[in-house]
């Protein structure tokens, strides 16, 4: 009995890895397979085109079914990654914002210190074919990337799942070092309300000037956002002082009474 709760507890260990708009099943069993191989068990799946549950899916897992039971399902990658504090994007190729970019031992030694203090994180995998949007990218704190042939770079999903998940259970005896802050991380839901909260009140004030520019200025201010690894508490100071710059101004100070609604 003591066996299985210490393998209960191994499979309980680690990030979530989140698969968006994955396709074939085969795959989805193939990445579940590679990441009981390695003591991983939390499967994220962001729209995957055949529906869930699939039987292909199982069929490849190759008795990895403890992670096909337990995978869940989500309309968004925004969605997927709300309650984690930290969150990888894998990506094959640079990419114009502001993020860091960390090998993956690297980033599998920062992640285990992380979960360590008790960090919920995440791993985003793209789409066979082409991988993850700016946006997508954008919702993480930090890309990981692979080591490969340049002249031949593709990898595919079940294969970069396995990298990880090899490099995550390589860390398992390494030292932890200190957390740099007693303050939790802020999880994703409250970037992405402080997102929502800068988007009506920048486009009410004519910030974006022109339509088109508005996505990628966006792309920017959470790259921005994301990048520090603020606190919840830090995003509530942010947003007080936001909200002040919005309702109050010079002639109708904090204090004066009710703000002019007009």
């Amino acid at each position: 009995m003591a066996g299985t709760d210490k393998q209960q507890d191994m499979l309980a260990e680690g990030p979530a890895i989140i698969l968006v708009e994955p396709q074939l099943g085969e795959n989805i069993g193939m990445v579940a397979r590679a990441m009981a191989n390695f003591g991983l068990a939390e499967l994220r799946l962001v729209s995957p085109r055949d529906g869930w549950p699939n039987e292909k899916a199982r069929a490849a897992a190759s008795r990895a079914d403890h992670v096909i039971d337990a995978a869940t399902v989500f309309e968004t990658p925004a969605d997927a990654v709300a309650d984690l504090n930290f969150v990888l994007a894998t990506t094959a190729r640079p990419r114009d914002n502001f993020k860091p970019v960390r090998g993956p031992v690297e980033a599998a030694a920062d992640l285990r210190n992380r979960f360590a203090t008790g960090q919920k994180t995440g791993i985003l995998f793209g789409r066979e074919r082409w991988g993850l949007t700016n946006e997508e990218v954008a919702l993480a704190d930090e890309i990981v990337t692979f080591p490969v042939n340049p002249a031949f770079a593709s990898l595919n999903i079940a294969q970069a799942v396995l990298l990880m998940s090899y490099e995550w259970i390589k860390t398992g005896d390494q030292a932890v070092r200190p957390p740099d802050s007693t303050l939790e991380p802020a999880e994703k839901l409250h970037i992405e309300s402080l997102m929502g909260y800068l988007d009506r009140v920048l486009d009410e004030r004519g910030y974006f000037r022109t339509e088109d520019k508005k996505p990628k200025m966006m792309e920017n201010l959470r790259a921005l956002f994301t990048r520090p690894g603020f606190t919840v508490e830090e995003l509530a100071v942010l947003r007080g002082v936001l909200t002040s710059l919005e309702k109050f101004s010079p002639k109708n100070p904090r204090g004066s009474g009710a703000p002019d609604r007009g």
